[in-house]
């Protein structure tokens, strides 16, 4: 079950983006995974910089 992403928002732009695409279970998993790896490669990057906030530059 994806934690970060909600399903139907992203079901919703991939039909806005590309009308005849779609969008399975599998897709939202790969993609909350990789929402995942981004906070978390951010949050080292802001530790690494000494600083407690997340910046946009981090992502």
């Amino acid at each position: 079950m994806a934690d970060f992403v909600r399903k139907s928002i992203v079901k919703q732009e991939v039909k806005k983006v590309g009308k005849d695409m779609r969008c399975p279970d599998e897709t939202i998993e790969g993609l909350d995974k990789f929402v995942k790896a981004a906070i978390e490669r951010a949050v080292h990057r802001a530790k690494s910089d000494g600083r407690k906030t997340l910046r946009a530059h981090d992502f």
